[in-house]
């Protein structure tokens, strides 16, 4: 009878462990939900691919892309890709507060280019994802004979 009772008391220890450790994980799923909720998020004023319209080749034109970090922890943009060396990014690279605004600064160069030009710029930052696109556009005309030759 003694070792009936010993098994017992094994058995419920065990269900009772394994409760526990399935509490924890459930505890563990949650916490990491909430810290994804409160992760930085870069939330643009603009939205939709932006148009620079029609250039002559050799312009160079800039546009600013203005945000807000509407998540609850600093904003940190770790870098910025260009879909071309034509493209030239600039951002913060300080920590952005949550509820602060700053600015993607994109500079295009024409020079080369003709015809319709569509460019990505990629920001890779501590958000879930972890990566933003911005999109812009332009035409870009030839030179004139005229220009060409002066």
């Amino acid at each position: 009878m003694h070792l009936r009772n010993w098994l017992f008391a094994a058995t419920l220890t065990a269900i009772s462990l394994g409760q526990f450790s399935c509490d924890n994980r459930k505890q563990g799923e949650a916490a990491k939900a909430t810290a994804t909720a409160k992760r930085p998020v870069i939330t643009f004023a603009e939205k939709g691919i932006y148009d620079f319209g029609t250039l002559t080749e050799g312009d160079t034109v800039e546009h600013v892309f203005a945000f807000t970090n509407t998540g609850e922890f600093p904003l940190i943009i770790n870098n910025i890709t260009a879909s071309c060396g034509c493209t030239t990014p600039d951002w913060p690279h300080e920590p952005v507060a949550p509820g602060a605004k700053s600015s993607v600064r994109v500079r295009f160069n024409s020079r080369g280019k003709s015809g319709e030009q569509n460019k990505t710029i990629t920001i890779f930052a501590n958000t879930e994802p972890a990566t933003t696109d911005l999109q812009f556009k332009a035409m870009v005309n030839p030179k004139s004979d005229s220009a060409k030759t002066s």
